[in-house]
This record gives C-alpha cells, sequence and structure tokens, in this order.
C-alpha cells in the first residue's frame, strides 16, 4: 500500500502546524518539514518540541529564508525532500503541501487512489504554446537573469531587467530542455523524486540557470519530471483542489464548504481559511475515518465560476462595447426568438420556417454546432461568428438571397441583442417565457457542468434559487432595455392569445399566427 511522505513548507502558525503533522502522521504516513528562517524563531522551537518526539516527522538539514517567486522555495523543497528520502525509506509517494492545505478526503481513500495508477501527477504544460500564463513577463522570466526579489525590492528588479533588457543580455534555456509550466502542487513517486535528486548533483548547469529564473517553482519541478520520466506514467494534474478569482488571487474556503470540497476530484484543497475551525475538525475527523464514502462530482470549478458571476454584467461591470461594423442594411428585417429552453425554440422556428418560407438558424451565437453554409471560414467558431457578428449575418442575408431572416439567441446574450437592435435594420424580438420546474433545472445544472450526478441534494437545494433567479435575471435585463418591437410570449397563454404576438413578430396574418402557435409539443421537455 502507499506510504506518502507529505513535504510542508510554512512560515506561520505553529498550532496548525503541529497539529496538521500528527494528524498525517497518525495513519502511518510522513512529514518533512521546512519552516521559513525568516518567520519567528519561537515558533520554530515549538514545533520542533512538539514533534520531536514522532518518528514520522523530520525536518530539513537546512532552514532558508524563503521569498515569493524566488529560487529559495525551489532549494526549500529540495531540503525537506532530501530529509524525507533519507528519513522514510518505505514512503512511495511525496505529496507536496503547504500550511493552508487540508485533506478533504480520507487518509484509506488517498492509498487505495495513488495505489491504483503507477503515475506521478503534476501539471506540466509547454511553456511556450500553452497560456498558463495569463499577463505579464513570460519569456523574459527565462532568458533574463533576476537577482531580485520583485514583491519586495521591486526598483531593483526592474531596474536590472531593464538593464540588461537595453544591453540585449539575454542567455540561452537549456538545450536539452524542454521547460514547462503548472502549479507546484504535485504528487510525485519515489523513483522520481530520487531521479530528480540525482540529476540536481549531476547538472549543476540547470541548477544554475534556474536560481535565477523567475517564479521558478512553477517550472523548475514541472520541466524536471517531464525530462526523466515517460510521458504516459504522468497525469498532468494537481490533486490539490484550488482555484482563483477573476483577480488571480487564491480562493479562500470556509466552514460552509465542507460539502463542495469532499465531492471534488482531489485529495486536499488550498486555501483553508484560518477562521474555518469547524472545516479543519471536520476534515480532520474525515481523514481517520476507513468507512467515508465519496460521491464525486467534481463541479467545485465551474459552480464557482457560475456564481461569482452572478455579479458581473449589468451589476458590477458596464456593458461590454459592441462591434460597431456596418448596418445590415435599412430594407432588411431580422427577427430574434428569445428563449432558455433551445428545444423550445428550435421548435418553433422550424415550424415559422415550414409556414412561412423564411430562413431560419437556431442559436448560431450560442451553439458551437449550429449548422452553417460555407461563409468562407467567418463561420467556423462561435469566438469568430460573436467577434464579427454583423458581417456574418450580411453574409446569411446574401447566401439565403433574402430580405428576412429568423435566429434564434439566449436571453443572456445582452451585447448581441444591444447590437443588433441598434441596427438600422428592422429588428424584431420574440421572447418566450416558460415555467421552469426544479427537475428541469437540475438537469439543466447537470448539462452545463454546475452539479454532476453524484452531488449532494442539499447542494442542489441552495443551488436552485441561484439558477431560478438568474433566468428571472436575464428576462428582467431585456425588459429594462426597452428594446423597441419586443413581444412575449408565455407558456400559459392559450394558442389565440399567443398568435396574435408572434402574427406581429413576423408581419404575417393571424391564421399563420395561431398554426404556429398550434405547434404540436411546443413546450415538452
Amino acid at each position: 500500500m502507499a506510504k506518502i511522505a507529505f513535504i510542508l513548507l510554512c512560515h506561520k502558525d505553529p498550532e496548525a502546524i503541529i497539529g496538521q503533522a500528527n494528524m498525517l502522521t497518525a495513519v502511518g504516513d510522513y512529514m518533512s518539514i521546512h519552516f521559513d528562517a525568516r518567520a519567528n524563531p519561537a515558533h520554530y522551537q515549538k514545533i520542533r518540541t512538539a514533534l520531536d518526539g514522532n518518528p514520522n516527522v523530520t525536518f530539513a538539514r537546512k532552514r532558508i529564508k524563503c521569498g515569493w517567486g524566488e529560487w529559495s522555495l525551489v532549494q526549500a523543497t529540495l531540503y525537506a525532500i532530501e530529509a524525507a528520502v533519507d528519513a522514510f525509506p518505505r514512503a512511495t509517494h511525496f505529496y507536496m503541501l503547504s500550511g493552508d492545505c487540508s485533506a478533504v478526503k480520507s487518509a484509506s481513500f488517498a492509498h487505495e487512489f495513488l495505489d491504483s495508477r503507477d503515475v506521478d501527477y503534476i501539471e506540466s504544460f509547454d511553456y511556450f504554446d500553452s497560456d498558463w500564463i495569463k499577463t505579464g513577463m513570460k519569456e523574459e522570466r527565462l532568458i533574463y537573469r533576476h537577482f531580485f526579489n520583485e514583491r519586495t525590492r521591486k526598483r531593483l528588479f526592474y531596474a536590472s531587467f531593464a538593464i540588461q533588457k537595453r544591453l540585449g543580455l539575454t542567455r540561452e534555456i537549456p538545450a536539452d530542455l524542454q521547460i514547462q509550466i503548472g502549479s507546484q502542487w504535485w504528487c510525485l513517486r519515489r523513483r522520481t523524486v530520487e531521479w530528480i535528486l540525482d540529476f540536481t548533483r549531476r547538472r549543476r548547469d540547470v541548477i544554475r540557470f534556474f536560481r535565477t529564473t523567475w517564479i521558478p517553482d512553477e517550472t523548475f519541478f514541472q520541466t524536471l519530471v517531464r525530462h526523466l520520466v515517460p510521458e504516459h506514467e504522468i497525469q498532468t494534474r494537481t490533486l490539490t483542489f484550488l482555484m482563483f478569482t477573476d483577480y488571480g488571487m487564491p480562493v479562500t474556503f470556509y466552514n460552509d464548504h465542507y460539502d463542495l470540497l469532499i465531492s471534488q476530484d482531489a485529495l486536499f484543497a488550498r486555501k483553508i481559511s484560518a477562521e474555518a475551525t469547524e472545516l479543519k475538525t471536520r476534515l480532520g475527523a474525515l481523514y481517520s475515518d476507513e468507512s467515508a464514502q465519496f460521491n464525486i462530482s467534481d463541479e467545485g470549478r465551474s459552480l464557482y465560476k457560475f456564481l461569482t458571476g452572478r455579479g458581473r454584467i449589468g451589476r458590477r461591470f458596464g456593458l461590454r462595447f459592441w462591434e460597431t461594423e456596418s448596418s445590415l442594411g435599412r430594407e432588411r428585417e431580422l427577427m430574434i426568438v428569445i428563449c432558455k429552453k433551445w428545444h423550445v425554440a428550435k421548435r418553433m422556428v422550424a415550424k415559422v420556417q415550414q409556414v412561412t418560407n423564411v430562413p431560419a438558424i437556431a442559436y448560431l451565437f450560442n451553439e458551437e454546432n449550429t449548422e452553417l453554409p460555407d461563409l468562407g471560414g467567418i463561420q467556423a467558431s462561435l469566438e469568430k461568428r460573436t467577434r464579427h457578428r454583423r458581417a456574418l449575418m450580411r453574409m446569411l442575408f446574401d447566401y439565403f438571397d433574402t430580405d428576412r431572416l429568423v435566429i434564434c439567441m439566449d436571453p443572456g446574450s445582452m451585447d448581441l441583442l444591444h447590437d443588433f437592435c441598434g441596427d438600422r435594420a428592422v429588428t424584431r424580438l420574440l421572447e418566450i417565457q416558460c415555467e421552469f420546474t426544479d427537475e428541469y433545472l437540475i438537469g439543466h445544472a447537470k448539462r452545463v457542468g454546475l452539479a454532476g450526478e453524484q452531488t449532494h441534494n442539499e447542494t442542489l437545494e441552495r443551488l436552485l434559487p441561484t439558477i431560478r433567479g438568474d433566468i428571472n435575471f436575464e428576462s428582467d435585463r431585456i425588459r429594462d432595455a426597452e428594446f423597441e418591437n419586443h413581444m412575449i410570449v408565455r407558456q400559459s397563454h392559450d394558442a389565440e392569445e399567443a398568435a396574435g404576438h408572434i402574427a406581429r413578430f413576423l408581419d404575417v396574418n393571424r391564421d399563420k399566427g395561431l398554426e404556429i402557435a398550434q405547434t404540436e409539443h411546443l413546450y415538452a421537455d
């Protein structure tokens, strides 16, 4: 069975470190600790006094002062790994942790998980081809030498960088390495760790290179693992669940996140609030519970993105500036069917096309696989369609050789609605307001990744009001925009009432409107 040696880098909160070490080693695993030499000496002494009697805990042979983005973080990790390799010959896996990580599965689950596949778990994406770095320095992290800490000695950091750039003092990346990047929270097998330690002793040139690389903890182990280990033995993922806000800050977890955390496809989570004592207590008890069962739904990231996104357009930020290409044409009519239940709108526009012979296209700005004619590549992706929306629509009018066109659109596409309704063409909107049962909303949450088959009922109960409120909010935004020619058909309307709105929307007689309103099984889910 797997035996884990946890590699813990920490700098504060000695009580939490002591508790974490005792909890993780109580089931037979190990821990090697590097406590920042910059931290309070009394805190380190307190940790040593409390844990020196624990045979499953060891300490890095040398403590150094660590700084964010510096080589010191990698060096501290190597010191802790060396201590663990020497002290724990039975350790099969080495798992990188920080002081604010907590286990979100039981020890028995973690051991069985690691035993199930003989691989290393580490994010390792190609440094230059991937989009892992969103903003700031990229190539400059590697080809220039960084001697100062950007956070503590900002002026010297950028002055040194500017001088090197002005004088063209670049350097070569070691020729045999393909630089990788990824999260520093990894889990490596013993053989891999021993290979890395041997490599660091043999290749001092590589160590010199990474010593002056900016933020090497995101590249050093990631690059060496990919260099030393066969690709089929690497799982490019982290076993530690973590998320970041839109501002690049780690999401912090609190007492009410217990159900969410234990349902993720991860063994640990970061970053647990220091004040979340109840959460830590529950997770600590869970770790030693050999009978614990887990329903893994893994919807955490999509759920967080959805819930935090409720404060976006129209509530926290203004609408984006939409493109202003030339008009669709004064003589043209664009008729937009807006509906959250896409299958309802598709049934209606299919009937519209049958009754009126007006060309109709369903959800071309919302659905990647919408069937479209070849328009020279502009139709190839949702991104292209949206970016060149007016050009696309003009080409569709020309392709069908018509001045009247019907399309479907999701009510969340407000920037598109504003853009088209502001055009010189005649634009009419028909909003279909459907009824949503709890069962339908649960199915919707699962289809879009907000929930999984194993998501707890309590999570779903908390989620449903938010989804329902979001649908109502989208409808309110459309009404508040006060678009001209905006008609509404509700599921509660009878066919006669709906026929009038449909007839005005399509500018057809009432009989045709009634025929469309009587579409068989129009609202069936």
